[in-house]
């Protein structure tokens, strides 16, 4: 039930604002964006939900700081740091390859890089603050902004094929 409230809160943003505005853009300006909201909104639910239920408690446990010491885990062998790597990684390859489809102009390298950084920092800072059973970890957010730098590859690589979809996308 909790979920059901941060997910409702997300489709009337998406139907009430995003869809509309994005929609008056053009097809593949809407399937894009929506593909990234949708990404997003996966992402939420993987690091963060449920967020609207845990506000009035944010303050009712202590906040554990960020562990500043790169790949601690892996370094001492402890739980299932591959695991965690690994998945850390994928979470941020969407976003690496669908976030430079929503941008126009040059600099989209820098830009993804800036963006996913930023993602990842957000979810990493608040985690702790949402859920006390949650941890905030700098390998996290290297291995996030290293699958987002992945994923802007795979944008690079698919780049023509992608353009050509959503070229025929638009006209359709």
């Amino acid at each position: 039930m909790k979920y059901l409230i941060d997910f409702s809160v997300l489709a009337v943003l998406y139907f009430f604002v995003l869809f509309r505005k994005w929609s008056r853009q053009g097809k593949d300006v809407l399937l894009v964006n929506t593909l990234m909201y949708t990404y997003v909104a996966c992402v939420l639910y993987f690091t963060l939900m449920p967020i609207i239920t845990s506000i009035p408690f944010f303050l009712n446990h202590p906040y554990v700081p960020m562990n500043l010491i790169p790949f601690i885990d892996v370094l001492e062998g402890r739980g299932d740091f591959s695991r965690q790597v690994i998945l850390n990684v994928i979470m941020t390859v969407p976003f690496g390859f669908l976030f430079p489809l929503t941008q126009k102009g040059n600099g989209k390298f820098l830009r993804t890089l800036f963006y996913v950084f930023l993602m990842s920092f957000a979810i990493e800072i608040l985690q702790p603050l949402i859920n006390d059973l949650r941890s905030s970890d700098i390998t996290d957010l290297i291995t996030n902004t290293i699958g987002g730098i992945i994923g802007y590859a795979l944008f690079l690589l698919f780049k023509p094929v992608t353009l050509r979809i959503l070229e025929r996308f638009k006209t359709n």
